[in-house]
This record gives structure tokens, C-alpha cells and sequence, in this order.
């Protein structure tokens, strides 16, 4: 978890998963880049990179890419390292989650959150995603993204509305 200072105005958070919204898998997914050691690299659109940084927000990865997140997509998106979220190893609270239907991202996510307002874009997020985090921390948006195409102008507008409104006075 992490912790503000008192009196002093914070961003809201945007977690950030790589595979689907980043990444598309779709089968008519433009190649961007070169070719490199990964092939999924190609799929990365760098436009991603000016309009991330537009949002106002500060960015975090939310993804099992790790500290590779920043390795490889920093350089590529002309963005600054970003935190990394890291998951607990914890294999009998992720199987009561799977039972309810809820994605082992979740709890993790809106813990590292703590009282701050967050976005959460991924592609596995469902409806039970939803109503837990609904109950648990009011102040969050958790946007799916389509696997297939990956983040679009409709996504990157809605989140910039949603960020603006929980702007710090």
C-alpha cells in the first residue's frame, strides 16, 4: 500500500495491464515497430506513449510484465520508468477469489491503491471486478479494453473525463 502526505493534492492512479490493451491480439493489428527479440513488441503502437502521458494521472503497471514493463515498452513509448505493482504470492486467497469470480488483480490493486482514486485498464475485467470494487472503493473506474484492438480514442476519452473529474483542487 501506498501512503500520501497530508494536505498534499495527489493524482488519481491508472493502473496499466500490457497484454490487450497495450498489446492487441487481434488478427488485422497493425505492425508499429521493428522486429524485435519479441515479436509481441511489434503490436505496440508508440502513439500510446504522448497519449498516456497526456492523462492526468500518475501511470503504474499493472501487469505480470514486472519491471520488464519499463525495460522493454519505457524505451519504445517515450515514457519515464513507471511504478510497478508487485503481487502477492498468495495461492489460497487467488483461489477464493477465482471461486467468486474475481480477477487476482483486484484486492491487490485496490490495496496498493489505498484511499486514492484509480483506473484500472485491462482485458479480463468483469462484472464481479466491478461490484467488489464498487463495495470496497467507491472512487475507482475499471475500464475493459477490447483484447483485439487494444486501447482506442473512445478508451483514451473516457478515461481522460473520468481522471479530470478527480482532479486534486
Amino acid at each position: 500500500m501506498r501512503h500520501t502526505l497530508p494536505g498534499v493534492a495527489v493524482l488519481p492512479l491508472l493502473f496499466l495491464d500490457v497484454d490487450g490493451p497495450l498489446l492487441p491480439f487481434g488478427g488485422d493489428i497493425a505492425h508499429h515497430g521493428p522486429d524485435h527479440a519479441n515479436p509481441l513488441l511489434a503490436r505496440l503502437d508508440p502513439m500510446h506513449g504522448p497519449w498516456l502521458a497526456a492523462l492526468p494521472c500518475e501511470l503504474v503497471w499493472a501487469t505480470t510484465w514486472m519491471d520488464d514493463a519499463n525495460d522493454l515498452l519505457v524505451p519504445l513509448l517515450g515514457l519515464p520508468r513507471l511504478p510497478v505493482v508487485t503481487w502477492q504470492d498468495d495461492r489460497e486467497a487467488e483461489t477464493a477469489d477465482a471461486r467468486r469470480g474475481l480477477h487476482w488483480k483486484t484486492r491487490g490493486l485496490a490495496a496498493w491503491a489505498g484511499g486514492r482514486p484509480f483506473a484500472w485498464v485491462d482485458d479480463e475485467i468483469g462484472e464481479n471486478d466491478r461490484a467488489w470494487t464498487a463495495r470496497h472503493h467507491p472512487q475507482a473506474l475499471l475500464h475493459r479494453v477490447d483484447p483485439r484492438r487494444g486501447l482506442t480514442d473512445t478508451d483514451y476519452l473516457a478515461l481522460d473525463a473520468w481522471l479530470r473529474a478527480r482532479q486534486p483542487c
